[in-house]
């Protein structure tokens, strides 16, 4: 199934939806992604889509879960550039980068069982 693709300024219309260029330049780890619109899974899209409006996870969050996903590797560090990428942006807009950094991390936690960046909470007890 091939998709329809158009760029507008900032934006890309996939299959009659509207995703931010920079965050499909964030979740696929490439900067120059005009070239790749097509190859993009739909597990990427609907990243894209739950960290543009956090306010759509709790109503996606069985989609996330039973979803195939293409490329397991590539879907866990999409997840850690949007942790890595709101932690380093918190300063611009907190609220926004706080949602985006719980979106990231309640999937990769559902998904994967825990946080590849998570510091350890027992840290610095192992020895004592």
């Amino acid at each position: 199934m091939s998709k329809r693709w158009e760029s507008i300024i900032g934006e890309i219309i996939i299959l009659e939806k509207k995703y931010s260029e920079k965050n499909l330049q964030l979740i696929t780890g490439k900067k120059d992604i005009s070239s790749h619109y097509q190859d993009i899974p739909e597990e990427m899209l609907l990243l894209s889509e739950v960290i543009e409006d956090p306010l759509k996870l709790p109503y996606l969050l069985e989609a996330f879960y039973t979803a195939p996903i293409k490329n397991e590797k590539a879907f866990h560090f999409a997840l850690v550039r949007v942790q890595v990428d709101s932690d380093l942006r918190m300063h611009e807009d907190l609220q926004k980068y706080q949602q985006r950094k719980y979106v990231a991390e309640t999937l990769e936690k559902l998904l994967y069982g825990e946080l590849m960046l998570s510091v350890g909470e027992n840290s610095g007890t192992e020895n004592d």
